[in-house]
């Protein structure tokens, strides 16, 4: 044998191998630097720069509002101051053209309700709390005051939600205030619909710390939510991060209130991971076609020799017997060394497998003559057992007419050496059988056959029937009152023949149809069955052979199943 030398130094695998993941570091490195410094810029720039628009957007949508509603209040401590005359038509128009005023209010010095003025609800009697003027607060009310949300509760039935502005009358000689309550459907309209990020929103609060107005309002009612107004409130105008959330202040030009918004570093991944993705693509680009270039040298140099080996494997699995392997040349070291130590693998295996199908098969030839050994005897003894009472009783004719029938039936089962034998001369030899004792139970069973035209010409092991049908006879029908029947039926099943042997004697339980196909030797015919079930095991395989279906004192069903056979050489050497 040829003697391989090894080769020294990095192999050509190991060169690509180093190669591929150097170029694939390199670009990999570099595209995650880029894509995390374009991260952690985007996502504060981004961020900042959204709320700090949003905010101010707002900002100034509210401002605007303010001043309108400061202009309507001077309006109102204008019409006030001069007098009464007049005041109710002036109430009823000045409500009429602005709907977001749900009333307008007027105390004394002592904080008693004067007036009211509403479109919409009528004042209840005896009010002893009134949310939207708090007398012992007055002090507060001084330099004018805007309150928190809160429900009037000054009406009868009627509890809209208001923020009310207070303001002290100029009336010489008494002490006055007006309270402006204004509907929070248009703050909350403005506020509400501002979105930073996708769970980011707005909210207003005033120089204390105070929350004027919050969209989520319910949720901090009921503490389900919480503001750290405390911390909010110490910080300047602009964008501040604490932890994963961003807080935008900006103070309202009158300087009472302040608009807050809050947005969250996380929901801003999305844009800065889309602005990474733009950058990366061409990396990926770069990293393909490289990829591509080494594939090409390694389908070259080695992909594709191994490829080939493979292929070889895959058709020596298939057909072992007729593959042919020519090692092949002018590949990579180690390719090559596969390539021969496969092409010896190949030769070695071959030898083995045909060493071990001689030895397989004469196993077999020697089993199947043993087991044919074994049922030739035993029939015989019992066919002339028969003739024998015969001939005792006087019934000669009867006697040569069983011989006859012996005779036939040894000249079928010899079938010139052959193993298999047609279904049609299998049949025969069954009925040949039957003939032989029926003249010995005389009166005691009847027999029929039932066979498919089409399968008399497939071919079966010979002596298949016979040893089950002296099984039915001796073990079944021997013995009954009333008369015996046997049912020899032949039929297909897909690629399979089935041949069933019925009686209706008188059964066997599950023990003893176990002891019937394990049993070694037996008097009758135990040692029948269990070698045909064997012979058909051998020859055919493990999904073929007998089953028996019995039960006490209801008959018995002996199924045998083979498959099609049309030749035998088509297993003569199996």
């Amino acid at each position: 044998m040829e003697k391989r030398a090894k080769g020294k130094g990095l192999s050509m695998n190991a060169v690509l191998m180093l190669a591929i993941l150097s170029a694939a570091a390199a670009v990999l490195l570099c595209s995650m630097l880029v894509f995390l410094r374009t991260y952690r810029q985007s996502l504060y720039r981004s961020a900042q720069t959204n709320a700090r628009r949003t905010i101010s957007q707002a900002a100034g949508t509210v401002e605007e509002y303010l001043d309108d509603i400061n202009k309507l209040m001077e309006l109102l401590e204008q019409s006030l101051e001069e007098g009464e005359t007049g005041r109710a038509e002036f109430f009823d128009t000045f409500l009429a053209i602005r709907p977001d005023v749900v009333a307008a209010s007027t105390y004394d010095g002592t904080g008693r309700l004067v007036h009211c003025y509403s479109l919409t609800g009528s004042v209840r009697p005896g009010v002893t709390v009134n949310l939207s003027f708090d007398a012992g607060r007055m002090e507060d009310y001084r330099d004018g005051y805007v309150s928190a949300p809160h429900v009037v509760s000054l009406f009868e039935g009627y509890y809209p939600w208001v923020v009310t502005m207070i303001a002290p009358l100029d009336i010489p000689g008494e002490e006055a205030w007006v309270a402006l309550d204004i509907s929070c459907s248009n703050i909350s309209s403005y506020i509400n619909g501002i979105g930073i990020g996708q769970r980011g929103y707005c909210f207003l609060m005033d120089g204390r710390g105070d929350i004027v107005y919050h969209p989520q309002q319910q949720l901090l009612n009921y503490a389900l939510k919480q503001e750290d107004s405390g911390y909010i409130a110490q910080l300047a105008d602009g964008s501040h991060v604490a932890g994963s959330v961003i807080y935008t202040v900006q103070s309202l030009k009158n300087g009472a209130w302040r608009m807050v918004g809050v947005s969250y570093v996380d929901e801003l991944i999305s844009d800065s991971v889309n602005e990474a993705v733009r950058i990366l693509i061409p990396s990926v680009l770069l990293i393909l076609a490289a990829s591509l270039i080494i594939g090409a040298v390694l389908s070259q140099t080695l992909s594709r020799p191994i490829h080939s080996l493979a292929e070889a494997m895959e058709r020596f699995e298939r057909d072992a017997d007729s593959f042919v392997y020519t090692p092949v040349r002018g590949m990579a070291r180690e390719a090559r060394m596969l390539s021969e130590s496969f092409g010896h693998m190949v030769q070695r295996i071959r030898q083995l497998v045909e060493n071990a199908r001689n030895e397989e098969i004469n196993l077999r030839k020697t089993e199947l003559k043993a087991l044919q050994a074994q049922i030739n005897p035993h029939f015989l003894y019992n066919t002339l057992d028969s003739i024998s009472w015969m001939c005792e009783q006087g019934k000669n004719a009867e006697a040569v007419r069983m011989v006859n029938a012996l005779a036939k039936l040894f000249r079928i089962s010899i079938s010139r050496g052959h193993e298999l034998i047609s279904i049609r001369s299998e049949l025969q030899h069954a009925e040949s059988y039957l003939q032989i004792q029926s003249y010995r139970y005389k009166n005691q069973f009847t027999y029929s056959f039932d066979v498919q035209e089409d399968c008399l010409d497939y071919l079966c092991n010979k002596i298949t029937l016979q040893p089950i049908i002296e099984n039915a006879i001796y073990h079944g029908i021997n013995g009954l009152v009333d008369e015996g029947e046997i049912r020899v039926r032949v039929r297909t099943e897909g690629e399979d023949v089935l041949f069933t042997v019925e009686d209706n004697g008188s059964g066997m339980d599950q023990q003893q149809i176990q002891a019937i196909m394990s049993k070694d030797r037996s008097d009758h015919a135990g040692i029948g069955i269990k070698n045909v079930n064997d012979r058909l095991k051998i020859y055919f395989g493990s999904r073929y052979g007998i089953t028996i279906d019995s039960r006490p004192d209801e008959g018995t069903r002996v199924t045998v199943r083979m498959p099609k056979v049309r030749q035998e050489a088509e297993y003569e050497n199996r």
